[in-house]
C-alpha cells in the first residue's frame, strides 16, 4: 500500500500513542513495586536480604544483582516464596543474596524494578555508633556542647519528699543529664537505662569508639573514648538524683513543659522562677493528669540506678579510683532503696495522661543482683537474681504482641544476659531458654511476612526493634546458636530502609540515604539544625495513630503511597508519635551499631 500524507500522519499518531502507553505502563510499573534495602549496606560475610513489595500482582522468576560500576550482572537467584500482602503491598518477596561476598557498590533488579544502589563492605557500619553519639551530646542539659550554651541552670525544687524530712519546694542541685526527647523533661528511668547501655557499649566494644571530644562535649581529645565521656555525663547526673542513701529522685519537670516548641533555655512554667520540680520516689502513686499513676514501690528506677553505678564503677576502676569507689557505694545504697518497697515506679504528669507507665520491676532487680554477684561472688545476690529472673522469664510484649507506652521497660531483659554470662550448666541453659522462648514468640509472627516483622507497632516501635535485635545477638553469644541470625539482621535492616517506606529511621544515617528530614524536634523545626544520629519513634499502628491527641500533619506526606490500614509512619513535624527522636532509644541504638561495627571487624577479608 502506498502511503500518502494522511496515512503517514495516522501512523505517526498511532506510534506516539503506543509509545505513550509504553512509557505510562513502564512508569506505572516503577510506581507500583519497590525493592527495599539496608541503605547502610551489607558486610561481605553477613546476611544480605532485600525485600520486594508490589501493589499489583506480577509474575517473577528470578532477581539479579548488578555491579553499579560495570553494569554487569554478578549474581542471580530464584525469586523464592511469595509472602503475599503486607501493609501497602499485595505481593512481597525476600531477595537473599548472602552467598555473594565481593565488596563494591551494587543494585538489585527484578523485571523493571530497581533497588537503590548499596554497598557491600566491611566498613558499612564504621563510625555509625560515634555518629549516633552526636544526638546524645545535643540532648545534654546544664551545658549543651552543640549550642555552646547552658540551659536549665536553676533545677530544682523538691516534691513528695516530706516523708524523709524535706518540705516541698526545697531547692536541691539536680542540674545535668539529658533532655528526654524533643521536650525538656528528664526521667531517671530512661536516663539510667541509657547510661547503662552506653557503659555496656564501651565495655563490650571498646575498639569501635573514637576520642574526638572533651568531657564537656566540645571538640578535643581527652584520652577517653567519647562514649565513656557521655556515659559519665549520665552517671554524674544520676549521682545528683541519688544524693544520699534515703534520697532518690524520679524526674525533673513534668508535662507543663509542653507549652510550646522552643530551644533549650530557662523554663518558667512551674511557679518558682526558672526552677523546675524534682519528684521524689516515695513508692506511692503520684499525679497522672486528672488521676494518679500506678506506682507501687521503689524498685524499678532505683534498681536501674544501682546497675548503672555498678557497671560504671568497674569501668572507672583503673581510670579514677575515687570516682569508682563513689559509684560502688551508690550502687549499694540504690539497691537498698529499691528494696524499701518492692514494686514499680511510674513517671508523673500534671496536664495529660501520657507518662512512662512502667509495669515491671523484677527484671531491673535481676540485673542489679547479677551485677552485684559479678563483683562480689556473694551467692545471696545470685539467688535473688535467679528468683527475679524466674518471675519474668519473657518480656511480656513478646508474647502479647502489644503493650502500653513503656509498659515493659527496658524493652528487653538485660538481667538475663548479665546473669547468663556468669552461670554454667543447667542454670545457664535455663536462663538462655528464656531468651529463646521470647525470640520464638516474635519469630512466629515475623516469618509470616517478607520483612520478618514480629515486633508490634506500638509507640516507640523502633526502640523495641533495637532492643529485640540486641536480645537476638546476646542469645547467639550465649549459645552459639545461629538459627535467629536472619531475624536479627531483618530487624537491623528495618531501621535503615528495609521497611515499607524505604527510609532510615535515624536522622542523617546514612548521609546519602533517605532519612528523616522533618522530625518532631525544635532543633530542626525552629532553627533548621540537624539532629544527627537521633532514632525516631518509628511506625505505629494506624488504629492507634487515629486516636492520638493533637496530631496534625504540617506538610504533604511523601510516604502517602506506603501508608496502610496496618501501620503508618510520617516524616512530618506535626506527628510526634512516629517521628520524634528519643534519647534512650538512641543510646540503645549506639550499643547495637557498635556491635555491628565490631562484628564487621572480625569478618574475614573480602575479595576486593
Amino acid at each position: 500500500m502506498k502511503l500518502n500524507n494522511q496515512n503517514l500522519l495516522h501512523l505517526y499518531l498511532t506510534f506516539l500513542l503506543v509509545f505513550a502507553c509504553f512509557v505510562f505502563s513502564f512508569a506505572k510499573a516503577q510506581e507500583q513495586a519497590w525493592i527495599r534495602v539496608n541503605q547502610l549496606g551489607y558486610t561481605p560475610a553477613g546476611i544480605k536480604v532485600a525485600v520486594f513489595g508490589s501493589k499489583e500482582k506480577g509474575k517473577y522468576e528470578s532477581f539479579d544483582l548488578i555491579d553499579a560500576k560495570t553494569q554487569k550482572r554478578v549474581y542471580s537467584n530464584k525469586i523464592g516464596k511469595d509472602y503475599g500482602a503486607y501493609g501497602p503491598f499485595i505481593q512481597s518477596y525476600r531477595f537473599d543474596f548472602s552467598v555473594y561476598r565481593d565488596t563494591g557498590s551494587y543494585y538489585l533488579v527484578v523485571g523493571d524494578v530497581k533497588s537503590p544502589v548499596f554497598k557491600i563492605g566491611k566498613d558499612v557500619y564504621k563510625g555509625a555508633a560515634d555518629f549516633a553519639l552526636r544526638y546524645m551530646r545535643q540532648q545534654r542539659t546544664l551545658f549543651n556542647p552543640y549550642l555552646k550554651d547552658s540551659c536549665h541552670t536553676h533545677d530544682g525544687f523538691t516534691m513528695h519528699a516530706g516523708r524523709v524530712g524535706i518540705a516541698d519546694s526545697t531547692h536541691i542541685d539536680a542540674g545535668g543529664g539529658w533532655h528526654d526527647a524533643s521536650d525538656y523533661l528528664q526521667y531517671s528511668t530512661t536516663s539510667a537505662n541509657a547510661t547503662y547501655h552506653l557503659l555496656a557499649a564501651y565495655r563490650d566494644f571498646p575498639k569501635v569508639f573514637a576520642d574526638q571530644k572533651q568531657a564537656n562535649g566540645l571538640d578535643g581529645k581527652n584520652g577517653r573514648a567519647d562514649v565513656l565521656d557521655e556515659a559519665k555525663w549520665g552517671l554524674d547526673w544520676l549521682l545528683k538524683m541519688h544524693p544520699a542513701p534515703n534520697l532518690l529522685f524520679n524526674q525533673i519537670a513534668d508535662d507543663r513543659d509542653h507549652t510550646n516548641m522552643r530551644m533549650p533555655g530557662e523554663d518558667p512554667f512551674y511557679g518558682r522562677g526558672f526552677e523546675r520540680p524534682v519528684y521524689f520516689i516515695d513508692g506511692e502513686p503520684q499525679q497522672r493528669g486528672k488521676f494518679m499513676n500506678n506506682t507501687t514501690g521503689t524498685s524499678s528506677t532505683a534498681a536501674k540506678f544501682s546497675s548503672a553505678f555498678h557497671l560504671g564503677s568497674s569501668l572507672f576502676q583503673n581510670k579514677d579510683k575515687k570516682y569508682a569507689k563513689t559509684l560502688a557505694k551508690k550502687a549499694k545504697t540504690a539497691y537498698d532503696f529499691a528494696l524499701i518497697k518492692p514494686g514499680v515506679t511510674q513517671t508523673v504528669s500534671v496536664k495529660s495522661p501520657y507518662i512512662y507507665a512502667e509495669d515491671n520491676w523484677v527484671d531491673d532487680m535481676e540485673l542489679a543482683g547479677a551485677m552485684f554477684y559479678e563483683t562480689s561472688k556473694n551467692n545471696k545476690f545470685l539467688k535473688h537474681a535467679f528468683e527475679y529472673a524466674r518471675q519474668e522469664k519473657i518480656t511480656p510484649w513478646m508474647i502479647t504482641d502489644t503493650a502500653a507506652h513503656y509498659q515493659w521497660y527496658p524493652f528487653i531483659n538485660l538481667g538475663h544476659y548479665e546473669l547468663g554470662k556468669q552461670l554454667k550448666g543447667n542454670d545457664r541453659e535455663e536462663i538462655v531458654s528464656y531468651y529463646k522462648s521470647g525470640i520464638e514468640e516474635v519469630f512466629t509472627r515475623a516469618k509470616e511476612n517478607a520483612f520478618y516483622r514480629g515486633v508490634p507497632f506500638i509507640w516507640c516501635s523502633n526502640n523495641l526493634t533495637v532492643s529485640f535485635a540486641i536480645q537476638c545477638l546476646w542469645y547467639k553469644e550465649l549459645t552459639d546458636d545461629a538459627q535467629f541470625d536472619e531475624l536479627a539482621q531483618a530487624n537491623i535492616d528495618w531501621l535503615f530502609g528495609t521497611n515499607p517506606w524505604g527510609t532510615s529511621m535515624v536522622y542523617g544515617l546514612p548521609a546519602w540515604g533517605d532519612t528523616p528530614v522533618n522530625p518532631h524536634s525544635a532543633f530542626t523545626h525552629l532553627k533548621n539544625f540537624p539532629i544527627d544520629g537521633g532514632l525516631v519513634d518509628g511506625p505505629i499502628m494506624t488504629s492507634t495513630y487515629r486516636n492520638l491527641i493533637g496530631i496534625k500533619l504540617v506538610n504533604e506526606d511523601p510516604y502517602q503511597a506506603f501508608q496502610s490500614n496496618l501501620v503508618v509512619y510520617h516524616d512530618d513535624y506535626g506527628d510526634y508519635s512516629t517521628n520524634e527522636p528519643t534519647m534512650d532509644g538512641t543510646a540503645s541504638l549506639i550499643y547495637l551499631l557498635a556491635s555491628q561495627e565490631q562484628k564487621a571487624l572480625e569478618e574475614p577479608q573480602g575479595k576486593k
